[in-house]
């Protein structure tokens, strides 16, 4: 896996364990309901086996926004992609711009679909996989046909 350039501002960097920068995103209440629908902070050994799990069933990336990491996002071997956005950098449309990627990932690897899970009050995720071309297709389910 190796570095993805999206734009003059935005690049993707294939994970490593880095919990100075990436516990705080998921110490965020607000973060931990719209990605999981916890009520609670993650623990440090929830983040390591949330991104192991990750990183050895797809691929995991870190989002570098003007040279700062601001989140991560995944495409998993099931052709589901995740994507989280840390709080003070939403509303920038910086996944909107790192989805497509995603899609083109997708594409080199022979899949048809992509799909993301989307909780339904997570009316900004939302927004953002339809802004993309995304269709709902249940409740919280969004399908993209490559």
């Amino acid at each position: 896996m190796k570095e993805r350039a999206i734009d003059n501002e935005i690049k993707l960097i294939p994970y490593y364990r880095n919990d100075e920068v990436s516990l705080p995103w998921y110490q965020d209440l607000d973060v931990c309901k719209q990605v999981d629908n916890r009520d609670e902070p993650y623990t440090l050994e929830l983040l390591h086996c949330m991104y192991d799990f990750l990183s050895t069933h797809g691929d995991c990336f870190y989002i570098e926004y003007k040279g700062v990491l601001v989140g991560d996002v995944s495409l998993r071997d099931n052709a589901e992609v995740a994507i989280v956005i840390c709080k003070e950098y939403q509303n920038r449309h910086i996944g909107r711009r790192c989805v497509p990627d995603m899609l083109t990932l997708a594409r080199e690897k022979g899949m048809k679909t992509v799909k993301a899970n989307v909780y339904s009050f997570n009316k900004q995720s939302q927004m953002m996989f339809q802004s993309v071309g995304f269709e709902k297709t249940e409740e919280e389910w969004y399908e993209y046909r490559l």
